[in-house]
């Protein structure tokens, strides 16, 4: 078990493990984010390191919408990878031929189920939805694929019939049913209520992929997995459509701390992380959990002075595991020990009045909005250092 787990805390918060798979659908769904494509190549090197994090289902993309989609997707399917291929579809057969061409393993078919999408989408009733799907599904079972069956819009669907849609799936054969929060408008309350209702309506497992236009994507995939969920779906970074989806860093650090499920190898997040941001052209921001440039970045001097007796006093987890590391960054609200300790780093032993004079100097940068990181600090205490031993000399 990780570092973290011998933390007395940890009694009061749930830990039992839960029974989940993840279904990562950054190269689908996170290449939907707008001015976003990968190449080939880019789409092999992310699906080989999901691969090594372990994560169970790899959404490979949707290859009825372009040749080079397709051949992208045949070549990850051809990897060799432990991860099951996805394939994205509409409930129509030229998607699902598409998806038999790629060599996939999982066909994820989806159609709108809420009012709005039925009548402005699709212009069906709801018992042509049904049929629609379960001809799809037929299809698709006929040659031997695993059959995710989606209602996209699951959110904004009348309760009655989206369980009578689900129903349908379940007894015409598909492996899967899946809740599509399309535009993020689930808390975790009504998300866990909605998985529940589900759950208590198939006996076939239950997939969730939320989206995060409230900001609630990854907390609303937590609440679904606490109530039974199987499949999250999520994209590293949290790329995707609009504000994006659950954000498969975050999820699998709460299934971890929060759930006890660790079979994931972690350290991989970070250099996945920034693969991705570079293929996309989507920075991370700073202040981004776990993969974020501050995740483990410390300016306080309190918190420093803590953190140098003891690392979990400001950090609820180690910065290694997930392939990061901590920094500390000087500025106004840092205190002696943080520049004594940074300073030895960089080879300087500082008196406490050359301390004191470093220090005031950081703070007066500060002041003008500036903050300094370790490979700024030398430079500066080299400066000052200087300029003090010339006044003493002169004096």
């Amino acid at each position: 078990m990780s570092d973290y787990s011998a933390n007395q805390w940890m009694k009061f918060i749930k830990t039992e493990p839960i029974d989940v798979e993840i279904c990562d659908v950054t190269l689908r769904d996170g290449e939907q984010t707008p001015g976003v494509s990968f190449t080939k190549d880019e789409k092999i090197e992310i699906a080989r390191k999901l691969d090594e994090i372990g994560v169970e289902v790899i959404e490979a993309g949707f290859p009825v919408v372009s040749q080079g989609e397709k051949d992208s997707i045949r070549a990850i399917a051809h990897l060799g990878l432990d991860a099951k291929i996805c394939c994205l579809s509409r409930a129509v057969k030229p998607d699902i031929d598409a998806v038999i061409d790629c060599d996939a393993d999982v066909v994820g078919i989806f159609m709108g189920t809420s009012d709005i999408h039925l009548k402005y989408k699709h212009k069906k009733t709801q018992d042509e939805a049904i049929e629609c799907m379960v001809t799809a599904l037929e299809h698709a079972k006929k040659h031997g694929l695993i059959v995710r069956f989606a209602a996209e819009d699951s959110t904004r669907t009348d309760l009655g019939f989206l369980k009578r849609f689900y129903k349908a799936g379940e007894e015409a054969g598909a492996d899967y049913v899946s809740i599509a929060d399309t535009v993020g408008i689930m808390n975790p309350s009504s998300m866990k209520y909605l998985v529940s209702e589900i759950k208590n309506t198939v006996k076939i497992p239950i997939c969730v992929h939320c989206h995060d236009d409230l900001g609630l994507a990854v907390a609303n995939t937590m609440a679904a997995a606490e109530a039974g969920a199987k499949q999250l779906h999520t994209t590293m970074n949290g790329i995707g459509e609009r504000a994006g989806n659950a954000a498969l860093e975050e999820v699998l650090m709460g299934l971890i701390i929060h759930y006890g499920v660790d079979k994931y190898d972690i350290s991989h997040l970070n250099a996945l992380s920034e693969m991705v941001a570079d293929y996309s052209g989507i920075r991370v921001a700073k202040n981004k959990a776990v993969v974020g440039a501050n995740a483990f970045a410390h300016e306080s001097g309190i918190h420093i002075a803590a953190l140098l007796e003891n690392d979990r006093t400001y950090e609820l987890y180690s910065a290694e595991m997930v392939g990061g590391h901590r920094e500390f960054i000087l500025g106004k609200h840092s205190g002696n020990k943080a520049l004594c300790y940074m300073a030895r780093q960089l080879g300087f032993t500082l008196s406490r009045a050359e301390t004191d004079l470093v220090l005031e100097e950081i703070k007066r940068l500060s002041d003008s909005k500036q903050s300094l990181r370790k490979e700024e600090l030398a430079e500066l205490i080299a400066r000052v250092l200087s300029k003090d031993k010339a006044s003493v000399t002169h004096a």
